[in-house]
């Protein structure tokens, strides 16, 4: 699997994007050795259930040059590594609990030139910033993950969504969105993407 998977999607890369993306799958291979982030069986696949996964947020919803997002639980860098690639001007905070998981963040971020990107071995519920979106990948239930975040984002929307959540999820999530009792918009992957992976996935957007 190669980065023509990204290409394909996404054909206007800047040479410097392209080769970001070239870089990734060499620097998680290193890092992974050291510190497990990502699935050994995954590894192989990175572009496709990592990369082009976390991509998926940005069909939905483009950033804009001085917007600033903040990634819940990013675990190696995931969505907000790609994401930062795809929108060097927007401002990315990537935060997870476990410390090994920030190292292998700011190692990536550095070795790929992402001036945009911070990182911080923190708890969501610690930071006292605001942002204008807060992205996340499958950390844990809706009605769980939204308090975390609630009271975070800027009230000034510049964006075609007003600010919010943009939360990739997969499977069946018609009982977590009821439980949650939130009022969500659902954007299905398979619209997308071609790829059997993205059959079932989805970014669920919540406004803040």
């Amino acid at each position: 699997m190669t980065s023509e998977i990204i290409l394909q999607y996404f054909p206007d890369l800047s040479a410097e994007q392209r080769e970001q993306f070239e870089k990734l799958p060499a620097l998680y291979e290193h890092w992974n050795s050291q510190i497990n982030v990502i699935s050994r069986k995954d590894i192989d696949l990175l572009f496709e259930r990592h990369v082009l996964h976390s991509l998926g947020i940005a069909k939905v919803m483009a950033f804009l040059p001085g917007e600033n997002v903040l990634d819940v639980g990013t675990g190696g860098g995931f969505p907000g590594i790609p994401l930062a690639i795809l929108f060097p001007k927007t401002q990315f905070h990537l935060v997870d609990s476990i410390g090994k998981k920030i190292k292998v963040v700011t190692e990536v971020a550095a070795a790929l030139g992402l001036r945009n990107v911070k990182a911080s071995h923190l708890r969501a519920e610690q930071i006292a910033d605001k942002f204008d979106f807060v992205v996340s990948r499958a950390v844990t239930q809706l009605k769980d993950f939204y308090p975390w975040v609630k009271g975070k984002f800027n009230k000034q929307s510049n964006n075609k969504l007003p600010n919010g959540i943009l939360y990739l999820k997969g499977g069946d999530l018609e009982k977590e969105i009821k439980e949650s009792g939130l009022k969500v918009t659902q954007y299905h992957l398979k619209d997308y993407f071609k790829e059997e992976f993205f059959e079932t996935k989805q970014v669920i957007y919540v406004k803040g």
